[in-house]
Formats: C-alpha cells, sequence, structure tokens
C-alpha cells in the first residue's frame, strides 16, 4: 500500500477552511456518500476517516490536504477543541509543547494545573512538567502562595509560548489578589 499524497486526498475529499470539515466528493459505498461529511467522531473527541483501507486522524488529513505533508511532529488544536479541524485551529508543535497546552484535569480539586492539595501536611503542592520532566516547585501554605509558584515557574519555562490561553495559575492570581 502507498503512502497517503496531496493529491490522492484531493481526489477523494473537499475541505471546507470555515467549518474544518472534509466531504466526500464521490460515492465509495458504505457511508461515504458525495457531500456527506467524511470520517465520524471517536470517543476520545477526535475525528477519524478512512482512506484505503487506513484510518487518519483528521488534523493530520487537514495538514496534508493544507500544506502537502503529514507533519513528524504534533498537530495541536489551540482552542482545545478536538474535533474542530478549521486550519487556523490547528499549528505544528512538539510533544512537549502540546502537552503544555491542554486546560486543567477533570480530577483536579484545586482548579489550578499543576497544583495539588497535599493531605498529610494540609498544604498545598506545586509542580509543572518541561520536556516530560516534572519538576517540585514545593509545598506551599496557601493555595495562592503555591500558584504564585506555579505561575513564576510558567515563566521561567517559557510556559505562554505553547500555552495559547492564560493558565489557570494566572487567572487564579488574577481573581484573588
Amino acid at each position: 500500500m502507498s503512502k497517503l499524497t496531496q493529491a490522492r486526498l484531493k481526489e477523494l475529499l473537499n475541505y471546507d477552511e470555515k467549518t474544518g470539515d472534509f466531504t466526500w466528493k464521490e460515492n465509495r459505498g458504505g457511508t461515504a456518500k458525495t457531500d456527506k461529511i467524511a470520517g465520524h467522531k471517536k470517543a476520545n473527541g477526535y475525528i477519524y476517516i478512512s482512506i484505503d483501507c487506513k484510518t487518519y486522524s483528521g488534523h493530520r488529513l487537514v495538514w496534508l490536504y493544507v500544506h502537502g505533508y503529514i507533519p513528524e511532529l504534533e498537530i495541536d488544536h489551540t482552542n482545545r477543541i478536538k474535533s474542530d479541524n478549521r486550519i487556523l485551529n490547528l499549528r505544528e508543535v512538539s510533544h512537549s509543547c502540546n502537552m503544555q497546552n491542554y486546560g486543567v484535569r477533570s480530577n483536579n480539586i484545586t482548579g489550578i494545573r499543576g497544583i495539588s492539595f497535599h493531605k498529610k501536611s494540609k498544604k498545598f503542592r506545586a509542580e509543572i512538567t518541561i520536556n516530560k520532566k516534572t519538576i517540585y516547585l514545593g509545598i506551599f501554605a496557601s493555595k495562592f502562595t503555591a500558584a504564585k509558584a506555579r505561575a513564576a515557574a510558567e515563566v521561567k519555562y517559557k510556559w505562554d509560548i505553547c500555552n495559547t490561553f492564560k493558565s489557570s495559575a494566572y487567572k487564579y492570581i488574577q481573581e484573588h489578589q
């Protein structure tokens, strides 16, 4: 099986930059009908499209369609909406940069990324992960001081270069000064 090319992709699909959707150019059997939106959203939130017996993530196909290649690096959805495949919402980034552009996890009880409550000491623990290495920032008496340490680390490690949103630590500090 040959590698998918931009020419082959454009032979099969149309891409709408305003919506981020691909549509089939012609009937291909099954659910692939002319002018029907191609692909499906999986439980992880990403769009997947099958072409020539191989499944591709929609955002990587957008990159191929627009730029002519599938990147070796990752494609980041800058607005954090995994199904939003408009080209203006996509950027090619390193894994480390991509990991910096996600929000607070649903199981985080502090509401601040990189800050957790240390039950034993009844204080707040701060950390930051850079290039797959977690850097311990300390244990703090208040959530505010932990957030300040986290925000300072974000500046030190140039977090804002990759993060398209103000961080949760920055927002917390602004709201509680």
